[in-house]
């Protein structure tokens, strides 16, 4: 199959162009302002769908609309006509189109041009009118909030917000590309000689308070270890959005160690719902634990090393042993009432993960001690 995009080297074009060459057999056709007419031209003659990205929504003029979303359109389906090749069109409208601004009108009338190409070439047509899309690559500093404030924040600059309260309608490109895919393979091609309006979801309400709050989370995440709220699909795509702004050389970061002569710790990650995570190195001949819990749950996981972990049934009872090595990658559930420890019966340091089913609390640390 032949797909010409056209707009391909901007956000949305960007993106879906990296999910259509996924498919080897497609030939992807790319037009953007840096193409000629002759190279529309060109693609046009042997494209199979065309899915129709190009447009502007900052120009320098109001008449730039025109010129850059209805005139476009219009050359894009007179070539098709004149050709005689009833090509199906997918658009990326807005819902702008139905408002009276000059935006709004020039994507509306983008869209009748469109909707006369179906009934005169009895092509399918399908229109989306997008909601502000967000997600990686997209430009800060032009006209996506979520784009310029990940972009500052992830650099310590400020933000400007006009009214925290003011609600915005966003949908993350990924839906977006997935429901042009689909298009393009034909999946919801069921009317023909005129043009049908689509939509794609899930569409996310958010302020912009409370956007630029979630984003500061991000950032203070290295620090507080707090993972963001990942059972949320806005959050998790925000998160992933987010992180696709930090500086190339700013991916990495330390965790703080607690050393004693036993060895080190660090924290890794905490979460509310899911507990928390940390690492430890230890040393040969060293035991760590030797305490129980009434209530939270651990896991313990052997990365390096060979260990023994130890219990004991904290109102009597036989000591049990479990010996681990980090050639098993074998876990080892802690439940309450139990005291336990860890042996480095190894030459090496041991080196091993752990998770607890709750975020320490040093207030109410549940944690006793008591020699196994």
């Amino acid at each position: 199959m032949h797909i010409l995009v056209t707009g391909s080297k901007g956000f949305i074009g960007r993106n879906l162009i990296a999910h259509l060459k996924a498919q080897p057999d497609d030939v992807i056709l790319e037009y953007d302002v840096d193409s000629t007419s002759a190279d529309l031209s060109a693609a046009l003659a042997v494209a199979d769908v065309v899915v129709h990205l190009a447009g502007v929504n900052r120009p320098r003029t109001e008449a730039e609309f025109q010129t850059g979303n209805v005139g476009p359109t219009e050359t894009l389906c007179e070539t098709l006509l004149s050709l005689g090749r009833a090509v199906p069109i997918v658009l990326s409208s807005s819902i702008q189109a139905e408002l009276e601004n000059p935006y709004g009108l020039s994507k509306r009338q983008a869209e009748e041009v469109l909707r006369r190409y179906a009934q005169q070439s009895g092509a399918d047509v399908a229109i989306y009118r997008l909601p502000n899309v967000f997600g990686k690559w997209c430009r800060p500093n032009y006209n996506s909030v979520v784009a310029t404030f990940c972009h500052a924040i992830a650099r310590d600059l400020p933000i400007t917000i006009s009214d925290p309260a003011r609600e915005l309608q966003l949908v993350h490109v990924d839906d977006v590309v997935n429901a042009f895919v689909s298009e393009v393979r034909g999946q919801k091609s069921e009317v023909r000689g005129e043009a049908v309006y689509r939509e794609v979801g899930p569409v996310y309400r958010v302020t912009l308070g409370r956007l630029a709050e979630l984003i500061r989370s991000f950032r203070t995440m290295r620090e507080t270890l707090v993972l963001p709220d990942l059972g949320d699909a806005f959050t998790r795509k925000l998160y992933g959005t987010y992180l696709t702004y930090l500086e190339p050389d700013a991916f990495a970061y330390d965790l703080t160690q607690r050393c004693d002569p036993r060895g080190c710790l660090a924290e890794f990650v905490k979460s509310p719902v899911a507990g928390q995570i940390f690492v430890s190195t230890t040393k040969p001949g060293i035991t760590r634990g030797n305490h129980y819990h009434h209530t939270k749950t651990e896991k313990f996981l052997v990365l390096h090393g060979q260990a023994v972990v130890r219990f004991r049934h904290i109102l009597g009872g036989d000591i049990i042993e479990y010996p681990v090595s980090g050639r098993e990658f074998r876990v080892v559930d802690i439940p309450p009432g139990y005291t336990h420890a860890i042996t480095n019966t190894g030459p090496d340091n041991l080196v091993t993960l752990f998770w607890a089913s709750e975020i320490f609390d040093s207030d109410h640390p549940d944690t006793r001690y008591e020699e196994v």
